[in-house]
């Protein structure tokens, strides 16, 4: 189930941040003073119908896709070429998109525009943090709104051309259940848990770890003898899971440091553990809940089934669609 909802997520991050990372077009603003064009055309990577690409765009657009795939900034020169390359095809694909798609109008663009801008400086603290984020990002204010206005014009051109049309039958869905049960729809045996943890660290001397345990059993015996676990856990526990009782949620199996894991799956639900210690200190756990290994239902797993279909539907219309613009486009590589 989890592999399936990473699917969805990374598809519908691909068609709705096509224009994310991409550059400016040049139309949707006033023209730049003739010098300003000539620095642009003499940077170019690529013109698509006219509308130049550029090397700063590719560079950044590249370093935008090697963190949304988990990849280092800094890969092998063929690796590297590779990223480049995807980056600039996606620049491209996200142009041709833009050109198309800014035939159609769209009434409350700037309202749109502001609110966007407003959102994203609504998640630094103050304004002077916002200026440093987008300064280390290597963009100016007018190209994240420029930016910010592609993005919105090509999602709304997806949502009304192709999303609304999207359709996926309860038989689709349930056939891509049946077709996918081993692949997808399976649950790895997983437990969720509390604990209290006394911290200790290698520095400490054998007197101090063994009175670090004496308070561990200390603690065990008031959770046993009827004080609430969550509340001990917040006074007292040495984990930033403190903060929440304790509570660390659910995990399976390979998760958790062997002593830890050991306990956790070895005890019934509501029970508690004698001291286990691990690397961190010693702990105290509560097991919440535990859940052997099965299958998902049809029934769990219907919402993220239309969800993936209906993305595969979207993605498929809009790439048959962008080769189309392709073949009509002049695209040259300066």
């Amino acid at each position: 189930m989890k592999r399936i909802t990473t699917t969805i997520a990374s598809t519908t991050v691909a068609l709705l941040c096509l224009a994310g990372c991409a550059g400016a077009n040049k139309a949707a603003v006033p023209s730049p003073a003739p010098q300003a064009q000539a620095a642009e055309v003499k940077d170019a990577v690529q013109l698509v119908n006219g509308v130049a690409i550029t090397r700063a765009e590719v560079e950044r657009a590249t370093r935008v896709l090697l963190s949304q795939s988990g990849q280092p900034q800094q890969l092998p020169p063929q690796a590297m070429q590779q990223a480049t390359q995807a980056a600039l095809d996606q620049l491209t694909t996200a142009e041709l998109l833009y050109q198309e798609a800014a035939k159609t109008e769209i009434k409350d663009l700037d309202q749109q525009v502001e609110k966007k801008l407003a959102e994203s400086k609504a998640l630094y603290p103050n304004p002077d943090a916002f200026e440093e984020a987008l300064k280390g990002s290597g963009l100016t204010v007018a190209e994240m709104t420029r930016n910010a206005r592609k993005s919105i014009v090509i999602n709304s051109f997806i949502e009304q051309r192709f999303a609304a049309k999207a359709e996926v039958s309860e038989a689709d869905a349930q056939k891509f259940y049946q077709e996918n049960q081993a692949k997808y729809f399976t649950r790895p045996e997983n437990a969720r848990a509390s604990h209290i943890l006394v911290k200790v660290d290698e520095k400490m001397k054998p007197e101090e770890k063994e009175k670090a345990k004496q308070k561990a059993e200390a603690l065990l015996q008031r959770v046993r003898g009827g004080e609430d676990f969550a509340a001990v856990a917040k006074a007292e526990s040495g984990c930033p899971s403190a903060a929440v009782g304790g509570d660390l949620g659910s995990f399976g199996r390979g998760q958790m440091v062997p002593p830890f894991e050991k306990a956790v799956f070895d005890l019934k639900p509501g029970e508690i553990s004698p001291v286990v210690e691990s690397q961190f200190g010693f702990h105290i756990i509560k097991l919440v809940e535990k859940h052997e290994a099965g299958k998902v239902s049809y029934d769990e797993a219907k919402g993220k089934i239309f969800e993936y279909l209906k993305a595969e539907k979207i993605r498929q219309a809009v790439t048959s669609f962008v080769d189309e613009l392709k073949s009509k486009a002049k695209i040259t590589r300066s």
